[in-house]
């Protein structure tokens, strides 16, 4: 059984390159964790939907390429998997359109052999998932995800949820991201988000005050990324600040976050203090943005201190 499990989607992407050809490659925000994770050592799982078409055995491929494990992915007949295109200006910010409205891992939790999948969560040493993953789902969908949250968190599993607050998938209406948001913070045990998201939902006036509205809920351990300004961590009772090592100009953006995640969990799996795993996160992330794509090739990883 999977250490880690990481639930979300995994979308066809294409991305423009210096010389405006679009690349086709495959990406999401926990699937990039995953792949990072797995990198780590870390025994790793993705769970989603996909179809029975190309791209998706493509998809397929790639997870058994970079060693995750695929118990968890259920297969929808007639579907295809959702697509987003990349547009990175010259500060290597990243600009993102989806078509994803009717990808098979909308319904994850609705296909016939979800129980499995929730089986899976609940037997898992960790559970990571985003605020994309609850985008994703039915009300249907999300209680049932929710009550797999319950039980591993009664086995004593962590449950480690980055907010990653994208206003479009939640088709403008605030008031369901804050009431969905509210019900994963009461079961994660860890807490990784992006301060500028929570500003834009909540109003969070500084990383502080993320750390604070998410302790009211009962999250034991939260750490808030914000970009070049470095993380703030919060655990066992005491808050941190953990700088940059050192600042670099970014070629592209994507998967900072998401490799932040990957390399702080897998920190503190293998027994890394907080700040310890944030100094982690920070050196992963720090080369990805160096490349273009969220997940940079494997070369690239080779001389990071693990933590």
């Amino acid at each position: 059984m999977a250490k880690v499990v990481c639930v979300g989607e995994v979308m066809v992407e294409l991305a423009r390159g210096n010389d405006g050809r679009f690349g086709l490659a495959f990406g999401g925000d926990t699937f990039n964790t995953a792949v990072y994770l797995a990198r780590a050592g870390i025994e790793t799982a993705y769970a989603t939907a996909l179809g029975d078409d190309a791209y998706s055995a493509q998809i397929l491929d790639l997870a058994a390429h970079e060693g995750v494990e695929r118990e968890a992915v259920l297969i929808a007949k007639g579907r295809v998997p959702g697509l987003y295109l990349i547009t990175t200006d010259d500060r290597g910010e990243r600009t993102f359109q989806y078509w994803r409205d009717t990808a098979p891992a909308r319904s994850l939790f609705e296909f016939e052999g979800w129980q499995r999948v929730a089986e899976i969560l609940v037997d898992a040493r960790a559970t990571y998932f985003s605020g994309i993953t609850l985008s994703l789902y039915s009300n249907v969908g999300l209680g049932r995800f929710l009550a797999a949250l319950e039980m591993a968190g009664e086995r004593g599993a962590w449950r480690v949820f980055d907010g990653n607050y994208r206003p479009r998938g939640w088709g403008g209406d605030v008031a369901r991201a804050r009431m969905v948001f509210a019900e994963a913070l009461k079961r994660a045990s860890i807490a990784m988000p992006t301060f500028e998201d929570e500003a834009a939902l909540w109003g969070d006036a500084s990383p502080h005050a993320t750390i604070e509205r998410m302790t009211t809920y009962g999250v034991g351990e939260v750490v808030v990324k914000n970009g070049a300004g470095g993380a703030l961590v919060y655990a066992e009772g005491r808050i941190i600040e953990v700088p940059v090592e050192r600042e670099v100009r970014p070629v592209d953006t994507t998967g900072a976050g998401d490799s932040f995640n990957a390399a702080y969990l897998a920190a503190r799996l293998k027994g890394a203090s907080p700040e310890e795993a944030a100094r982690a996160g920070h050196r992963l992330a720090g080369t990805v943005i160096l490349h273009r794509g969220a997940i940079i090739p494997r070369a690239a990883q080779e001389g990071i201190p693990a933590h």
